[in-house]
């Protein structure tokens, strides 16, 4: 993960030290312009409940969509700034990502966790083009690949479906939000940081719409996105609701052999519940339709 993430941002941050040398023309105000967009991007993420607790392990059916707002200054022949406000969600099932046959999978597949999380996001992104315009915007390339990299703050709620009958009082179909319960006997932030970083690309539409495409990585420093990270608490009274003991326990609540999720008690006290060697990221990828705002000419004024 940390190579990944080490080999993701070196040509980003290679090319955002040759900026300068590359906008050694002068590049005037005059030329300068903001454009707002719309995004619709495809989200999934990486965590513990996929195929494999790894990355690039994904479950393309947990795909959900994300929809977006924008608003991009251009400063530079070869550099912008964007701002964007995004709403999407990620979401996993063991029973759906756990393969039963796999023995490096079986525990996930017992395990039987799910979850969705709805998540907020604010970032703030640094762009560079991989073809200047030393022109006017109306001048722009018809065809422009970039990469960016920046900041950006989110904010979850991870939930839990209840997916059968039970004991403790819970409603089959519904969802309970999970990061209070404590199902590993700790507290974690549903908020948090995540450092953006990504390629894409712009095609000119006509005059004043662009239309691209993206891919964004976001590395978080949260591995409870899916509220599972460690092990089992020690003893099930630990948990003080039945929703816990639920969710950080027994899953079926006692149900039969060869059903996902039947684990005995005696087994999992303090057994592992989740690989904790990485922290959660999530992805987007999708298209962005980017309106120019044509910039204010001013007229020259003569006495």
């Amino acid at each position: 993960m940390k190579q990944f993430f080490t080999y993701a941002l070196t040509p980003l941050l290679a090319l955002g030290l040759l900026a300068p040398a590359a906008n050694a023309q002068q590049f005037t105000k005059r030329k300068q312009y903001n454009s707002v967009g719309v995004t619709l991007t495809a989200m999934n993420y990486f965590g513990d409940i996929t195929p494999k607790p790894s990355i690039p392990s994904l479950r393309f059916g947990a795909t959900r969509p994300n929809l977006g707002v924008t608003i991009t200054h251009r400063f530079t022949p070869i550099i912008s700034g964007r701002a964007g406000l995004s709403y999407g969600r990620i979401t996993g099932s063991d029973n759906k990502a756990a393969d039963q046959n796999d023995a490096d999978a079986k525990y996930r597949y017992n395990r039987n966790m799910n979850f969705r999380n709805d998540i907020a996001e604010l970032s703030f992104v640094g762009i560079v083009d991989l073809i200047p315009n030393r022109n006017n915007y109306i001048k722009r390339p018809d065809f422009v690949p970039y990469v960016f990299g920046g900041v950006a703050g989110y904010a979850g709620n991870p939930k839990g479906e209840v997916t059968d009958d039970n004991s403790v009082g819970l409603s089959k179909g519904s969802f309970v939000a999970l990061q209070p319960l404590k199902t590993e006997g700790k507290s974690y932030n549903k908020a948090g940081i995540a450092i953006p970083f990504g390629v894409g690309a712009r095609y000119k539409l006509n005059k004043s719409f662009d239309l691209g495409f993206e891919i964004g990585f976001r590395k978080t420093f949260n591995d409870y996105l899916d509220d599972v990270s460690t092990n089992y608490v020690a003893s099930r009274a630990s948990l003080t609701s039945g929703a816990a003991q639920y969710f950080g326990w027994d899953i079926t609540g006692g149900g039969t052999a060869g059903v996902p999720g039947t684990w005995e008690e005696t087994n999992q006290a303090g057994y592992k519940r989740g690989e904790s060697k990485d922290d959660d990221w999530y992805v987007q990828a999708g298209f962005t339709l980017n309106y120019i705002l044509a910039p204010r000419v001013k007229s020259p004024k003569f006495r």
